[in-house]
């Protein structure tokens, strides 16, 4: 039997179910966390023979116990949490509502950071070692005005995860990952992903499979602690803005320049 279990949340479907998928095959015993995708999450668990919880992670109570439900439902300690659920709509700092930037906040913050705690004093207890990974974004490197309220909680959440980092060891590790464009959002055509991704240094996106290789890294990497590896293509490096191009003398651009 394995010793390796893991809870990722908001595995059920898009970027969470390809680490469900990628993980169980790494012999993981693997917990789904889901609020909404029932269905979604009940046919995963079939495919990969794995467990599921369901929780609001914005219900503190039902918060408080997911990391020891998860344990329950395996039947062993839970050895790594990985923090995948997020939410992702736009808004403007002059526009902006109460509800959601609470909405923002406690999903894609709180959630992740009470759970980290949970985890903690579950290994603790446990008499082991831990790992923490949460999904960040490679905009908090690359700060712009549009979704303003997603973006100030994924920064946030990097800062914790360094924080926590310090509070945690020696015992717990805690790292982040920070994709570019990876899955096609809710707000997104085909032609923006493409265009999306194109426009990246690397003129592609980062693959689920690149996003699953970092976890495997950061799983496996016993000296790495409190970091957040950017896989986006070069995303957050892009220089070759309009403003860049056109003020700079041509002798002092690469060949290839061009705006971006």
């Amino acid at each position: 039997m394995s010793s390796k279990a893991v809870l990722i949340t908001g595995a059920a479907k898009r970027l969470g179910a390809e680490i469900a998928r990628a993980l169980a095959a790494d012999g993981w015993d693997v917990c789904i966390h889901y609020n909404g995708s029932a269905e979604e999450a009940k046919k995963l668990c079939k495919e990969i023979d794995s467990i599921s919880i369901r929780a609001n992670l914005t219900d503190k109570k039902a918060l408080a116990s997911l990391i020891n439900d998860a344990a329950t439902a395996l039947g062993k300690p839970i050895t790594a949490l990985i923090n995948n659920a997020s939410t992702f709509e736009p808004d403007h700092a002059a526009s902006m509502s109460h509800e959601l930037y609470d909405h923002h906040m406690d999903i894609n913050l709180r959630a992740a950071v009470f759970l980290s705690q949970s985890f903690a004093d579950h290994c603790q207890k446990n008499g082991q070692k831990g790992n923490i990974i949460n999904l960040i974004d490679q905009r908090v490197l690359k700060p712009n005005p549009s979704y303003f309220s997603y973006s100030l909680s994924k920064a946030a959440l990097l800062s914790a995860t360094k924080t926590m980092a310090q509070s945690f060891a020696p015992n717990i590790r805690i790292n982040g990952i920070g994709p570019g464009p990876t899955i096609k959002n809710t707000g997104q055509t085909d032609a923006m992903f493409e265009n999306e991704s194109r426009h990246t240094l690397l003129e592609q996106n980062s693959s689920p499979e690149d996003i699953i290789g970092g976890i495997h890294y950061l799983l496996s990497a016993q000296s790495v602690t409190g970091q957040m590896i950017a896989i986006d293509s070069g995303q957050h490096l892009n220089w070759q803005t309009e403003d860049i191009v056109k003020s700079s003398h041509p002798d002092a651009l690469p060949p290839n320049s061009k705006a971006k």
